[in-house]
């Protein structure tokens, strides 16, 4: 099974262009997923994965993706191997998007301060900012 699902920052706005033959889009990013452990003493550590969107996943990237904001990708791993005009092989692995998603907080109007928890969606304990209330069993109908 070939599965991915990450969830970060865009390090810059989607990259869009288009295929020679069947003239699909195709739009390209670079998502920085903050690594999940932090060594003592040391800032936390971030990976830079290279993600592509084809056709209408790639569309939708390109129109509402923004650098610095937050999304999540599901999709599989994909390798490539290409030769360059001096005759050097290239090497390239890359996430192949097949679902993306918005990850910032909708009431957040800057996209730095997502008010829940990184590790995927987590919502926050308090419950400020909502009108929503769960009161004591007792006077609930069923």
């Amino acid at each position: 099974m070939n599965k991915v699902i990450l969830m970060g920052r865009l390090t810059r706005d989607p990259e869009v262009r288009y295929t020679q033959t069947s003239n699909t889009l195709v739009a390209s990013f670079s998502l920085a997923v903050n690594r999940r452990f932090v060594r003592q003493g040391e800032e936390r550590q971030a990976d830079f994965i290279n993600i592509v969107a084809w056709g209408k996943t790639g569309e939708f990237c390109s129109k509402y993706f923004k650098k610095g904001q937050q999304v999540g990708v599901i999709g599989r791993i994909q390798t490539r191997t290409w030769d360059d005009e001096q005759g050097q092989k290239h090497y390239v692995t890359e996430v192949i998007a097949e679902e993306t998603y918005f990850a910032d907080s909708k009431r957040d109007g800057d996209m730095g301060t997502a008010n829940f928890d990184a590790t995927f969606g987590a919502m926050p304990s308090s419950n400020e900012g909502s009108d929503f209330e769960i009161s004591s069993g007792d006077d609930l109908p069923f």
